[in-house]
């Protein structure tokens, strides 16, 4: 095994038979759905932003249009807290789940600015126009940017939006939503730098079964029916990443993580003390909305 460390990133690789595999950062400091904190979430010049200010990884979330295009969204419908109409009017939220992203042409999805609304969670998020990018068009302007700047390449933890209840009603079934997703990847010749992400354990063990060199990460929230180890034995093998919300974690839970083989990154940590608690317990990474914290 060689380990070359790679600008301030700690970014290892090990060589394999007739490959270089990018292992995760030392320290992986993951800006949430690009800076949330202080650009429009899951736009690009969020993810430029998050960049400039030295993220090792773009977290971010997928969703899928009627025909078929992967498109960056936290939900698989147009949120009353950050949408504006091609009129000018705001979403509300009794009609938001009717702007149905799977029912759209992505072309259908372009008429919505999801840039310019204020959302008062964040007071810091600067406002412009923008509206839900394409994966590929993502990729395309971070690999871009990160070759222009001279800067060490980053990962990409993708965010499945899947859940039983919805089924091809919101988003394609588990197999068809990866493959789908794995087709852009794939395309772009990222996937070594990549990590999927889902609370679902569905798509995380069909990507696991039919593309087993991809990185994985099991999101935990405070409040599912399961317990940690409940869900890991659910998702029946071990993912590359533990992704618990910030407030489950402690000391146990990190000595699990690593004893079983799993780096813990937890989610989504917004204060510098909030950082510090974090790091001294030793998790292998964060993510936040605001990079700049770091």
């Amino acid at each position: 095994m060689v380990r070359v460390l790679v600008a301030v990133y700690a970014v290892l690789f090990v060589m394999q038979p007739g490959r270089l595999i990018a292992q995760l950062p030392e320290f992986d400091k993951q800006g949430h759905r690009g800076c949330r904190g202080l650009m429009p979430e899951n736009t690009i010049p969020a993810m430029i932003r998050a960049i400039d200010l030295g993220v090792t990884t773009l977290e971010m979330d997928v969703v899928f249009t009627s025909d078929d295009k992967a498109v960056l969204s936290h939900e698989p419908f147009f949120n009353h807290d950050i949408t504006t109409k091609s009129d000018g009017g705001f979403i509300t939220s009794r009609e938001e789940k009717g702007f149905n992203i799977y029912r759209m042409t992505y072309a259908e999805t372009q008429a919505f600015d999801v840039g310019m609304k204020p959302n008062p969670r964040f007071p810091k998020q600067t406002k412009l126009k923008a509206t839900k990018p394409l994966l590929s068009d993502v990729i395309d302007a971070v690999e871009n940017y990160v070759h222009s700047k001279n800067l060490t390449p980053v990962f990409y933890n993708i965010e499945t939006k899947t859940r039983s209840s919805t089924d091809n009603v919101f988003h394609p079934e588990p197999a068809r939503f990866v493959d789908l997703l794995m087709g852009v990847i794939t395309k772009k010749n990222i996937k070594e730098r990549v990590v999927i992400q889902s609370f679902d354990v569905r798509t995380l063990q069909y990507l696991h079964k039919n593309y087993p060199e991809i990185k994985t990460s099991l999101l935990i929230e405070r409040f599912d029916k399961y317990s940690v180890r409940q869900k890991v034995a659910l998702l029946g093998f071990v993912p590359t990443v533990l992704s618990p919300e910030s407030g489950m974690v402690n000391v146990s839970l990190v000595e699990y993580a690593h004893a079983n083989g799993m780096k813990i990154v937890p989610w989504t940590v917004n204060t510098r003390d909030g950082i510090k608690r974090l790091k001294d317990l030793k998790v292998d990474g964060i993510i936040t909305d605001y990079p700049d914290l770091f």
